[in-house]
C-alpha cells in the first residue's frame, strides 16, 4: 500500500510542479517547495479526516439512536466519539506521511499523540467555536459560510502547531 501511495503522490507532485513552475512561472527554493508539499499533504490528511470524522459521527449517532442509548445527549456522545477517532486517524497519517521520522530521529509517540489531541482540541473545538460566534453574531456572516472561513485560520494554525510542537524534531 505504501508503494501505491508513493506512486500516486509522485504523480500528484509532478502535476503541482508543472502548475507552479511552468504555468504560474514561480521560482521556489527546494526548502520552500518541501514546506509547501508538507502543507499540501497535511491538507489532504485533513480532508480525509473531515470525511472520516463525519462518517464516524453519522454511524455513531445512528447506532446510539437504534439502541436508544444516551437519548438526550446522543449528538454530543457522537461528537466526542468522532473527535477521539478522527484525531487518532489524523495522527496516524500525519505521523506516517506528513511529519515522517527521519533516519536516526527519536520520537516519543505517546507525547506526540497527546500534543496532537491538545492542538486539535484548541483549534478544532475552542478556537473554531469562538470564531464561529464572532463571524455569525458580530459580523453577521451566514452560519453555513462561517465554518469555511474558520478553515482559513484553523488549518494553517494547526499545521504550524503540529509541525513545531507535536511532531517537532529534537535537535
Amino acid at each position: 500500500m505504501n508503494e501505491a501511495l508513493a506512486k500516486i503522490w509522485n504523480a500528484f507532485e509532478r502535476l503541482l510542479k508543472f502548475v507552479v513552475y511552468k504555468i504560474l512561472r514561480l521560482q521556489l527554493s527546494d526548502k520552500l517547495w518541501a514546506g509547501l508539499m508538507q502543507f499540501v499533504k497535511f491538507g489532504i490528511v485533513g480532508l480525509t479526516n473531515t470525511i472520516i470524522g463525519y462518517l464516524i459521527y453519522v454511524v455513531t449517532l445512528k447506532g446510539l439512536r437504534a439502541v436508544n442509548l444516551f437519548a438526550t445527549v446522543d449528538i454530543y456522545v457522537a461528537q466526542l466519539v468522532m473527535f477521539l477517532l478522527s484525531v487518532a486517524w489524523s495522527f496516524f497519517w500525519n505521523n506516517t506521511m506528513v511529519f515522517k521520522q527521519e533516519e536516526g530521529e527519536e520520537r516519543n509517540i505517546l507525547a506526540a499523540l497527546i500534543k496532537t489531541y491538545v492542538s486539535y482540541a484548541l483549534t478544532g473545538l475552542f478556537l473554531a467555536e469562538a470564531l464561529l460566534m464572532l463571524w455569525v453574531n458580530v459580523f453577521g456572516i451566514n452560519e453555513y459560510v462561517a465554518p469555511i472561513i474558520n478553515l482559513i485560520i484553523t488549518v494553517p494554525l494547526n499545521f504550524i502547531i503540529q509541525k513545531h510542537w507535536a511532531f517537532r524534531r529534537e535537535e
